[in-house]
């Protein structure tokens, strides 16, 4: 960064448009092996936030590899750049009042904390989507497992890269043994319990 560029403060802050939005704005990041069902979670709160009236948007590892980290690869050194621009944007997110809802392998305990620490303190909440390798692989809706095996893909979380697990997650959901409506109503109870939705509204 050159000593040319400036942070312009707006004068709508993030209080005014969490008081505006009705709720609080916060990070809540979905994590685990692909085809442990990240995205279908994530869209599914959305729409049940939505529904609600809250300010909610999805980040979703594939729809952002289509543009804003269009030029990326999976090397350690662009998966780390990767969650770098996510982690960016989904602070801009939170500072205009929308809750954010982040769906990505993430597989290094070191980029999700990064994230983490660029937002302040109570912001960022963890959701570990856990499930077996053997579970994820017979899904594979994507065929990646299969093509990984083949070694047609290189550096593949969970085949030929690491998948390191969150230590202590704010939350976790086993889908490989949960409906997805079970997943969300746990989603919904563990933010109720932390304060930032209320089931009664």
């Amino acid at each position: 960064m050159t000593n040319n560029v400036f942070w312009h403060a707006s004068q709508v802050d993030r209080q005014k448009r969490q008081k505006r939005n009705k709720h609080k704005s916060f990070v809540l990041w979905f994590t685990g092996l692909s085809g442990s069902g990240k995205s279908t979670l994530a869209y599914a709160i959305e729409h049940k936030l939505f529904q609600r009236g809250s300010s909610v948007v999805v980040l979703d590892g594939d729809n952002i590899r289509h543009g804003l980290c269009s030029d990326l690869g999976f090397s350690p050194q662009d998966r780390f750049e990767n969650m770098r621009r996510v982690g960016e944007a989904a602070k801009l997110f939170v500072e205009s009042g929308s809750i954010v809802l982040a769906a990505f392998v993430s597989p290094y305990l070191d980029d999700r904390e990064r994230v983490r620490s660029r937002l302040p303190h109570g912001d960022f909440y963890e959701v570990y989507c856990e499930c077996d390798l053997s579970v994820c692989e017979s899904r594979d809706p994507k065929g990646l497992y299969e093509r990984a095996r083949k070694g047609e893909i290189d550096n593949f979380t969970g085949i030929s890269a690491p998948y390191e697990e969150p230590i202590k997650p704010d939350m976790v959901v086993n889908s490989g043994t949960m409906t997805i409506e079970e997943e969300v109503e746990l989603i919904f109870s563990g933010l109720e319990a932390k304060g930032l939705v209320s089931l009664a509204d």
